[in-house]
């Protein structure tokens, strides 16, 4: 079987439009890679807010890289915040992947990433059968990306993709693989949409500062922690 296969983020996101400015290609030795993944985490920050607060020299400066090398790998703010969508478009393919039953690869990825953002990562369930901290892993993922897609659809709105895509269904086909990426992972599609909700109860909060970013996490966690561990022998 070959390993090299397409990105699956570019199956639900078309290229860009040729009059873009050229990006160079993502690296491949690992100390640049390190720096290209560093620039995207940061960016996420900035994403969150809206495409106008992604200022490429303040996402150099915080990810402390130098401009020009932000530059190279991302010329504009808008093929900044895609390339970034795309990425965790890709981790939330690989968490619905059937790799591994109850959990896919990309949640393990994810839950790390989740686990450094607060103090505690979230404990699995008594029985095992559902691992809480893969759950977490792939619905946290998912609850930044709905964080940042205002920024998205302001992208998405400047038609820098090809001209006959159509940007409600793209956006609909990102909430399905949502979806099915928390079902896999849950084995329950109850839960999946529950955690769903959960996650559209917590961006709006989040957005009109009613919680923090990180209390909503945590709210999150729990919720995870509680539907898996209250979840009915099979």
């Amino acid at each position: 079987m070959s390993a090299e296969k397409t990105d699956p983020g570019t199956l639900l996101m078309p290229e860009f439009h040729s009059e873009l400015p050229p990006m160079a290609p993502p690296p491949t030795l690992p100390r640049q890679r390190l720096r290209y993944t560093r620039i995207l985490d940061v960016a996420a920050g900035f994403a969150r807010k809206g495409l106008d607060s992604v200022v490429l020299s303040e996402v150099a400066a915080r990810a402390d890289v130098p401009l020009g090398t932000l530059y190279r790998y991302f010329p504009s703010a808008t093929q900044l915040v895609l390339a970034l969508y795309r990425k965790q478009l890709t981790e939330l393919h690989a968490a619905n992947s059937p790799a591994a039953p109850g959990a896919g690869a990309g949640a393990g990825a994810a839950a790390k990433k989740s686990a450094g953002r607060s103090a505690k990562p979230a404990a699995g369930n008594a029985k095992g059968d559902v691992p809480a901290h893969a759950l977490v892993g792939v619905v946290m993922e998912i609850f930044h990306m709905r964080l940042m897609q205002p920024a998205v659809e302001q992208c998405l709105n400047k038609a820098v993709y090809t001209k006959d895509t159509d940007t409600t269904r793209l956006l609909r086909e990102i909430d399905s693989t949502a979806e099915k990426a928390v079902t896999a992972v849950s084995g329950d599609a109850a839960i999946s949409r529950v955690l769903l909700l959960t996650v559209t109860g917590l961006v709006q909060s989040v957005r009109c500062r009613r919680l923090s970013l990180f209390e909503a996490e945590e709210d999150l966690k729990k919720a995870c922690v509680l539907l898996t561990s209250s979840r009915p022998p099979a």
